[in-house]
């Protein structure tokens, strides 16, 4: 019985196990994000994580202890040089899973796992949207047939359009004003084809 077991085996021996999470673990400290099922996203985030702690601590032990997990050293260089840097102010929560959806092949869950701090672009759109304020960017209702100005948000210089005065719209005419052709006009060249025919 299983009470109490929270390891995923992921359907593999010990040491294949093993040796997948240590491989996986080099990708992602290489190439800062991979993409795998969400199973293995998960068992890979309990591997990776202590290690990424205990190399916030520059040691000879700490390197030691490290390179026995991966072994390889220059994702132990990489890990405690720049990736020690980036995160050496944050407490935890090193990386981030991102669901994909469903494999075609085999309907597997598919995830993005990926480390927090290299993420550029999230980055840059939590920094702008510290940034907004929460008014509005209108004023209120405006009186009607004033012109009303519209702007645009543009990172490098804000540029404001200003419409025409919202004109009123005459109330159309009659059908038989609209269909029907004065006295005063000449037939239409259709009309003398239908006579003669």
């Amino acid at each position: 019985m299983r009470h109490g077991n929270t390891i995923n085996h992921l359907g593999r021996t010990h040491s294949h196990r093993e040796a997948m999470l240590q491989n996986m673990a080099i990708s992602l400290i290489q190439y800062k994000r991979i993409e795998t099922t969400l199973a293995k996203a998960k068992e890979l985030r309990k591997y990776v994580e202590p290690l990424i702690t205990k190399s916030k601590n520059d040691s000879t032990h700490s390197r030691r202890t490290v390179f026995s997990y991966l072994q390889d050293k220059e994702a132990v260089k990489t890990l405690f040089g720049e990736i020690a840097e980036k995160v050496a102010n944050r407490n935890g929560g090193y990386t981030r899973i991102i669901k994909l959806g469903t494999r075609f092949g085999d309907n597997a869950e598919v995830a993005l796992i990926e480390l927090v701090d290299y993420n550029e672009a999230l980055l840059t759109s939590v920094e702008e949207k510290s940034t907004k304020t929460r008014r509005s960017r209108r004023g209120g209702k405006k009186a009607e047939g004033t012109t009303e100005t519209a702007t645009i948000a543009d990172e490098s210089s804000a540029v404001v359009v200003e419409e025409a005065p919202i004109a009123e719209v005459a109330p159309v005419e009659t059908v038989a004003d609209v269909v029907e052709p004065s006295q005063d006009e000449t037939p239409s060249v259709e009309g003398e084809e239908a006579k003669e025919a």
